[in-house]
């Protein structure tokens, strides 16, 4: 068993609430955070860190970290972005004039955008395909204990792209990845043999490294959409999925559209900081569900 540090507040200009923070760490956006009951706390991992972030009594959201690992205070802060104006962008977001838009504002107050580990988010969201949030999970955590390097007893991280490349498909299929173990292990192939593709695909503008993430196997434009928004901060992407098709052809009545047609429909209509909009609307659309089923 570990030990962890004392908890210590996180300084939030942008504050979460209980529900913002479940949805921002557990709602699609990352896939290895998980609730402890018995702590009363979220506990995530990401790249070589671990985190433990929990509410006070007093509302202040305090965060520990494991006593035998990297001190991580820096790297959760630029993992929650703590830095970036999230007050100021939402403002920006054109709520005055789209009624929808700013009912989804209002009943998620403190969302934010995580900023992961680029090749992670890669890899958890060639997951994605077809699977929903507890499938995804569970697939990313056996390839991390098969795969990935042990960080505590009982906590791995996921595998490097070279752990991937260095695994074969068989393997990688009795991990329950199906067919996407050999996207997966294609791109893993590549990915080792070029080992400076996904920095240069993320430091890339949007369009550029959109294009370059494509060509690889198994990456279309909404996983292309998901890794450039969750892990390189390119905030403009704008991914589409079944809910948002839905959202954009309920809400919007853009019914028959494309999915390329109604994600240029999102970065024109959003601007700037589509994807941004993208996660309120998103995260309305499913609690909606949720409360009328």
């Amino acid at each position: 068993m570990s030990a962890w540090t004392a908890w210590t507040p996180l300084s939030l200009s942008h504050p979460f609430t209980e529900q913002t923070l479940a949805e921002t760490l557990n709602g699609g956006q990352a896939f290895r955070w998980n609730y402890h009951e018995t702590e009363s706390c979220w506990q995530g991992i990401w790249d070589q860190y671990v985190a433990r972030i929990r509410f006070s009594d007093n509302n202040t959201l305090l965060a520990s970290y494991p006593k035998s690992s990297p001190y991580t205070p820096n790297a959760l802060a630029n993992y929650l972005r703590l830095d970036f104006a999230w007050t100021t962008a939402v403002d920006s977001l054109p709520w005055r004039s789209d009624a929808h838009l700013d009912t989804a504002l209002k009943a998620f107050p403190g969302l934010r955008i995580l900023k992961q580990p680029f090749p992670e988010a890669v890899l958890c969201f060639l997951c994605s395909a077809t699977k929903q949030i507890p499938q995804i999970k569970v697939m990313c955590e056996r390839m991390a204990e098969t795969l990935g390097n042990e960080l505590l007893p009982g906590i791995h991280a996921l595998p490097t792209w070279d752990q991937l490349a260095a695994a074969s498909e068989t393997d990688l299929r009795s991990l329950g990845l199906g067919f996407r173990a050999k996207n997966i292990k294609k791109t893993a192939d590549i990915l080792a043999a070029q080992p400076e593709l996904l920095s240069q695909i993320e430091s890339a503008p949007y369009e550029t490294g959109k294009t370059q993430l494509v060509s690889l196997p198994g990456i279309g434009e909404k996983i292309a959409d998901c890794a450039l928004l969750f892990g390189a901060a390119k905030l403009e992407a704008f991914p589409v999925d079944t809910w948002i098709i839905k959202v954009l052809e309920k809400r919007y009545q853009l019914t028959g559209w494309s999915p390329a047609q109604l994600s240029q429909f999102g970065r024109v209509h959003y601007g700037p900081l589509a994807g941004f909009a993208q996660q309120f609307i998103f995260s309305y659309e499913r609690a909606e569900k949720t409360s009328n089923s």
